[in-house]
């Protein structure tokens, strides 16, 4: 069987993908908006990409108790208490997905304190395993 770390780790790599469709979708809206000026979409989509990826992890776990790649390898977020998590919950532990890269630092941070990631901790949050 995976470790739950390994699914977690798979389940941010479908939600890449994911968010790479969004932003193929959003660049091409963009560019049709712009007639075409593909430079200047570029400028904007620097300012899109984070909205969009903060947006769909917010929205998800908010709403779904998981993204699309948690659902698909049976994990949910809950709060410490096992109930859904709340708005500022979401904001906050997905605080550090804007950029895809502050996350590691999160991990990190989590391991050196024997702990989970650090925005679990500060939010009081956990991701458990469905298929328990």
């Amino acid at each position: 069987m995976v470790s739950v770390f390994s699914r977690r780790v798979i389940a941010y790599v479908i939600d890449f993908f994911v968010v790479s469709a969004f932003m193929w979708l959003v660049s091409f809206l963009l560019n049709f908006a712009m007639s075409g000026h593909a430079y200047s979409v570029y400028q904007v989509l620097i300012y899109v990409v984070p909205v969009l990826i903060f947006v769909y992890f917010v929205y998800c776990e908010k709403t779904f108790g998981a993204t699309v790649g948690k659902s698909i390898m049976y994990l949910q977020v809950r709060s410490k208490n096992g109930a859904r998590i709340s708005m500022p919950q979401a904001i906050v532990r997905n605080i550090t997905k804007i950029y895809w890269f502050p996350i590691i630092f999160d991990w990190a941070i989590g391991k050196i304190m024997k702990t989970d990631r650090l925005m679990n901790t500060i939010t009081k949050t956990v991701v458990i395993d469905e298929l328990r």
